[in-house]
């Protein structure tokens, strides 16, 4: 009842007051932006969401266009720039997500939407992370975030689809205003952001 009802409404009544809210953060942004990195200003890309429909998510941009002699990207750690790392350790990369949530593509709360990619690469359990909107912040994220392996990422995404409520998600919420505050978990060690998903080690 409430995922399906009130979680919908909450959502979209966020997203739409913390757009209006945050426009002048938001345009200020666009324009760091577009004068520190170049256009365009969002970054954007086909992800999974509910029962891994693709959809397009809504970021800043925090790395440059920077390509080697053959035209391939250079390396994340040297396409990244000190504005995009400060966006990535603040989460203000991730506010052009409540647009994401105001047309329904996501939620607030929910696992991190990933990669087209990994879809084949789930097992039968990890799939279940798709039984429910991806969001802008979610149990993972408050438990680790890209700190921890991927197999106890999907773990935290499969129990919150499992358990998920209105008081789960106003604690995930706290918890993720903690985290930013705090700025930890943001990435692996020894990476500039999370390595890919190559599939499981094992399949249970």
């Amino acid at each position: 009842m409430y995922y399906f009802y009130f979680k919908q409404v909450i959502d979209r009544l966020f997203a739409f007051f913390g757009l209006l809210i945050l426009m002048p953060l938001l345009l200020l942004l666009s324009v760091l932006v577009f004068f520190k990195l170049g256009h365009p200003v969002f970054f954007t890309q086909q992800r999974p969401g509910f029962h891994g429909k693709p959809f397009f998510i809504v970021k800043f941009r925090s790395m440059k266009n920077a390509c080697n002699s053959n035209g391939e990207a250079l390396p994340d750690e040297q396409r990244m720039t000190p504005l995009g790392s400060f966006l990535r350790k603040s989460s203000l990369d991730e506010l052009p997500g409540l647009w994401n949530v105001l047309i329904g593509n996501m939620s607030l709360v929910g696992p991190r939407p990933l990669l087209m990619e990994y879809l084949p690469l789930y097992n039968e359990t990890q799939q279940k992370r798709h039984n429910v909107k991806p969001g802008i912040t979610g149990w993972a994220q408050v438990n680790g975030r890209n700190a921890i392996s991927w197999e106890d990422k999907f773990k935290l995404d499969v129990w919150y689809v499992e358990n998920h409520s209105f008081l789960l998600d106003m604690k995930i919420l706290f918890l993720t205003f903690y985290k930013v505050i705090k700025r930890s978990d943001i990435s692996q060690q020894e990476h500039v952001t999370m390595e890919k998903f190559t599939g499981n080690k094992r399949n249970d």
